[in-house]
């Protein structure tokens, strides 16, 4: 019989692999910038100040952030963004519209409307709108982030928007929660030690409800939601060794998809298509990742190396961004499952990077970067502009998971 433990700093950092690094055999370091478009917003504007600047502030900010554009100096852009803000009423009134400079040509024209309590979540999604309009592309700006943070001297969970901005503390348990991932429907899912022993809840951000579907016998761990919500994959270790499962939520079926005998299993991450899942094995001597349908099927390794490669994330886009050492320091890379290539995005400093999560845009990622003993959660480019600083708040902010 397994037994329930308690486990120690130690504990944890083996089960969990976390700070654990690596180096896939086939990286190429990639140092290319991204194409932008030349937008002058001088011609949107704001009908007074308080809301109404605040949205244009924030639209602003969110373009700029996209990746997709360079602000211009006014009648020099490419495109321009015209329109207005206005206060009416307690709603913030919007016209905006889009054009080729040097055309005339529309690329947008669009009114929206929203309660002025809103603002701030309004601007998001204009934003959104404007890139889509102009790319074809989706945003992130309407996007939200869970995390863990130690503003409170515990690690608890917070919801922020993409920006970093609006942090709303999700836990008040006085306990420890690791590995927060966000599923479909608005549902997020953590590992908690409530009762001293790990176990996985899921949290109903529409309800506050929250709800423990996780408590077998030793360690519950790892929890990820399938794309279409009606199951879970987890790390168990009630057979006695860490083990890769998938979890029915109706049913409460159990599927066994691992056997790795003195090895452990860790960070499981399903495919869009809810087909197969990736996740970490030490089984090869080294925490690596590997590759399982998520019905059956021998598992197939796809990466290599002496080092460490640790923290899958699959992506919308198709590609899997994660956690690999190379030369002592913690770096963020991107693989194509199809090709099994590898690369590793560059960064201008000497920080660790860690824990990715693909951004719904398919382009960025949020990231814990550790540097001087705090860490903070940023903003990675793969398409190659600076890493953004995404919290501020005094303590520690890591484990970051976007809303889909």
């Amino acid at each position: 019989m397994v037994k329930r433990f308690r486990l120690g700093c130690m504990g944890m950092a083996y089960v969990f692999l976390c700070g654990v690094l690596g180096a896939s055999s086939q990286v190429e370091v990639v140092k290319s910038g991204a194409g932008k478009t030349l937008l002058d917003t001088s011609g949107f504007r704001a009908e007074g100040t308080g809301n109404p600047a605040l949205f244009v502030r924030v639209l602003r900010d969110d373009l700029q952030r996209s990746g997709w554009f360079t602000e211009a100096a006014p009648g020099r852009g490419e495109l321009t963004l015209q329109g207005r803000c206005a206060l009416a009423g307690g709603r913030l009134q919007v016209e905006c519209v889009v054009a080729e400079q040097a055309t005339g040509r529309i690329r947008m024209s669009k009114g929206f409307a929203a309660d002025a309590a809103e603002t701030r979540r309004f601007a998001h999604q204009v934003a959104d709108a404007i890139i889509e309009a102009v790319t074809g592309r989706r945003g992130m700006a309407s996007a939200q982030l869970v995390m863990v943070g130690t503003r409170t001297g515990k690690k608890e969970l917070y919801v922020a928007d993409s920006d970093g901005m609006g942090m709303v503390q999700l836990t008040r348990d006085q306990s420890t929660v690791v590995a927060p991932k966000w599923g479909p429907g608005g549902q997020i899912l953590y590992t908690a030690f409530l009762q001293g022993y790990p176990d996985v809840y899921l949290i109903r951000l529409d309800s506050g409800q929250r709800q423990q579907i996780s408590s077998y016998a030793g360690l519950n761990t790892g929890a990820d939601l399938s794309p279409d919500g009606r199951e879970v994959a987890l790390v168990l270790s009630k057979d006695g060794n860490p083990e890769l499962y998938t979890k029915h939520l109706s049913t409460g079926r159990l599927t066994r998809l691992t056997n790795t005998r003195n090895a452990a299993e860790a960070s499981p991450s399903w495919s869009p298509d809810g087909e197969r899942i990736v996740y970490v094995s030490d089984s090869s001597g080294r925490p690596n990742l590997y590759l399982v349908s998520s019905r059956e099927g021998r598992p197939r390794r796809l990466t290599a190396g002496r080092e460490e490669n640790v923290s899958p994330d699959w992506g919308s886009n198709g590609q899997i961004v994660y956690c690999t050492r190379q030369g002592g320091q913690y770096r963020i890379a991107v693989l194509d499952p199809a090709t099994g290539q590898s690369r590793v995005l560059p960064v201008p400093d000497g920080a660790d990077y860690e824990d990715p999560s693909w951004a719904p845009d398919g382009r960025h990622i949020a990231c814990t970067r550790t540097a001087n003993y705090r860490s903070q959660v940023y903003l990675l480019d793969t398409m190659g502009d600076r890493p953004i600083a995404l919290t501020q708040s005094p303590g520690d902010w890591f484990s970051p998971s976007w809303s889909p």
